[in-house]
């Protein structure tokens, strides 16, 4: 992954203080690091040259020429600065893989690999009851299960349906009267009144 959060603050041309530099920020914080400053050396005695070439007579062939030797080898000069920079930038930032973002150490979770705005929508979502998506039906059924009960009216506890009144179940033939009913999973005698099989685990 090659970082792409900086900018450049580079100083260039014919500039005694002419160098390289790189700023990089976090995509989630105000956090921000900047490159060691690289010298430019053939901008800098070009800028040596011009602050002479007025006190001397003769040396604005020589300036031009320094000159253009400096903007000839600029963009090289700049391209391994940025390279070493990128370099030192990448232990301190990171690529989100959910969201994309690049983000500074401070922002970071290294053992889930992801930011921390990513991480703390997923912990709200787990708190606001997201990891019952994959289990929609059951979620809905306990919570909408009381008012549909109240609805309905009576239901059979061995197969959940209707109870129109009488002793059996019109359903699958259980006794009302009976203290125990048997699992339709694995056929297992259970209390009336439990919700789970204990051998096999199925939900009444």
């Amino acid at each position: 992954m090659e970082l792409t959060n900086f900018e450049d603050r580079s100083k260039v041309g014919s500039n005694t203080g002419a160098g390289f530099q790189f700023e990089f920020f976090c995509a989630n914080c105000s956090h921000r690091w900047k490159s060691p400053f690289r010298p430019y050396r053939r901008g800098q005695f070009t800028g040596l040259l011009y602050k002479f070439a007025y006190m001397f007579a003769g040396t604005g062939r020589y300036v031009r020429m320094s000159s253009a030797l400096s903007d000839t080898g600029e963009k090289g000069a700049r391209a391994a600065a940025l390279r070493e920079a990128l370099a030192l930038a990448e232990s301190r930032y990171f690529e989100c893989r959910d969201c994309r973002k690049t983000v500074c150490e401070d922002c970071w979770d290294d053992r889930a690999s992801r930011c921390s705005a990513c991480l703390g929508e997923g912990r709200k979502h787990a708190a606001d009851g997201g990891g019952d998506r994959g289990n929609g039906h059951a979620a809905s059924q306990r919570y909408a299960a009381p008012e549909e009960a109240a609805i309905a009216g009576p239901t059979c506890p061995n197969c959940q349906s209707a109870l129109g009144g009488g002793r059996f179940c019109p359903e699958c033939g259980f006794d009302m009267a009976s203290t125990h009913k048997s699992c339709p999973g694995c056929g297992t005698m259970c209390a009336r009144s439990t919700r789970f099989c204990a051998e096999c685990g199925h939900g009444f």
